[in-house]
């Protein structure tokens, strides 16, 4: 068992530690706030607080942990050994050089994200307002990586001490935001897409149109069959995320009414994990979120407990807020849309932290390492150059024993327009992600 001193409790301390400790590192361990029981105690021990009570293990704290409220701090960017840190603290006696407990909740509880920022074109924060873009660490698991350095200095003392470390895992999810790209969308946006193409002279469209309306062949989006094809071929188990919402500006899938729509989430229910994908709309409106919730429920006929925001658009903590008041359990909406990597700093899930409230919740986060559109949107890469991109992420969360978590779409994986050759990439993507380390 190992013993950690605090100078008190508190409920950032009592998150931190058991992410840390616990969840990362799989340690048995419990903590004190009585200095004459740690100074006694036999075993593996370590003291976290400003100044060491004796000469056992001791690591400096910043107060992040130990205050109330959210205010702009100074983090104290640095590296050590190549390895980026935050929190750097001066205490010689310190066996680390920084605060990785206030580091690694600074990032988890996303802190940055309750103070001003600039929000984007769709009222986001974007990664370039993230401390690790501006840093140059986004692409690095940082929270993961500082357990490991824990690790390395707690061995250093007690050789024998047990660990049980996460173990690497790859875990495909899916966004359908259009389950068909021209079949069932309504008599109205049918005929519009129709004029649409006309005006442009664009006959070939024309004639695509007519062939999957009436039939003669499949829908460029309906992949669902190669999908899955693929996932169990490599004995992956992907997660879709339906978007299942009214028509609007940025919510354009099929009308929730429509039977062949309602038949294809129900079979993809039947054979994956499937999850909601709340509409734009609904992040500003709780009665719509708790609406598409229910009618998504109600279909399935089970309780709804994972989702992914549309547009990855997330206001902490309202957003997640409301996906706690409708008894969502699992969010997966965890990363940006303008770079990959992690925004959070960590690869495996971990609890939300409400910094308002300063308190634990039960929503549980999911990272997201890569998205197919944040490679050919945003960063402009190459079929080649973005299956390059998401291998190098590949062996950085191998390297921590992470989850490497993909976001595709249908779309993407169409080969039309301008995803040919998208399906390859996603094929390379995963062939790369379980291959032995």
């Amino acid at each position: 068992m190992l013993l950690v001193y605090l100078p008190r409790e508190t409920n950032r301390t009592k998150y931190i530690f058991r992410l840390i400790l616990g969840d990362l590192l799989g340690l048995d361990f419990k903590t004190t706030t009585d200095i004459e029981a740690f100074k006694i105690y036999t075993g593996p021990r370590f003291s976290y607080c400003r100044v060491a009570p004796d000469d056992a293990l001791h690591i400096t704290s910043h107060n992040l942990l130990f205050q109330r409220g959210i205010e702009t701090t100074e983090t104290g960017f640095g590296l050590l050994n190549g390895h980026p840190i935050l929190f750097k603290t001066f205490n010689p006696r310190s066996s680390l050089p920084f605060d990785l407990f206030a580091a690694s909740f600074y990032m988890v509880s996303r802190y940055e994200e309750y103070l001003p920022y600039r929000r984007d074109e769709y009222g986001r924060f974007s990664a370039k307002e993230s401390l690790a873009h501006q840093k140059g660490f986004l692409h690095k698991p940082v929270v993961n990586i500082w357990s490991l350095l824990l690790k390395d200095v707690l061995l250093q003392h007690w050789a024998d001490l047990k660990f049980n470390l996460p173990v690497y895992r790859c875990e495909p999810t899916i966004d359908i935001d259009a389950a068909y790209s021209l079949h069932h969308k309504g008599l109205l946006r049918t005929i519009g897409g129709f004029g649409k193409s006309l005006k442009k002279l664009n006959f070939h469209e024309i004639a695509l149109r007519a062939r999957v309306i009436t039939g003669v062949v499949p829908d460029p989006f309906d992949v669902f069959e190669q999908f899955h094809e693929l996932h169990e071929k490599l004995n992956l188990k992907p997660i879709y995320f339906i978007l299942f919402a009214d028509y609007g500006r940025f919510d354009k899938n099929i009308p929730v009414q429509n039977q062949t729509f309602r038949m294809l989430v129900k079979s993809l229910a039947d054979n994956a994990k499937v999850g909601i994908h709340p509409s734009f709309q609904s992040n500003n409106s709780f009665s719509i979120l708790r609406r598409e919730v229910g009618q998504f429920g109600s279909l399935l006929n089970t309780e709804i407990t994972r989702s992914r925001q549309h547009f990855l658009k997330l206001d902490l903590p309202v957003t997640y807020r409301n996906l706690i008041n409708i008894d969502i359990s699992d969010d997966y909406s965890m990363g940006f849309a303008a770079d990959a990597g992690f925004r959070a700093g960590i690869c495996i899930s971990f609890n939300f932290y409400d910094l308002d409230l300063d308190a634990e919740t039960p929503l549980r986060i999911h990272p997201f390492t890569v998205m197919d559109g944040t490679m050919k949107d945003y960063l402009n890469l190459s079929n080649q150059q973005a299956v390059e991109f998401a291998t190098k992420l590949i062996r950085e969360v191998k390297n921590v024993g992470g989850v490497f978590s993909t976001l595709w779409h249908n779309e993407t994986f169409s080969e039309t327009g301008r995803w040919i050759g998208w399906r390859n990439v996603y094929t390379q993507i995963l062939e790369n992600a379980i291959i032995s380390k």
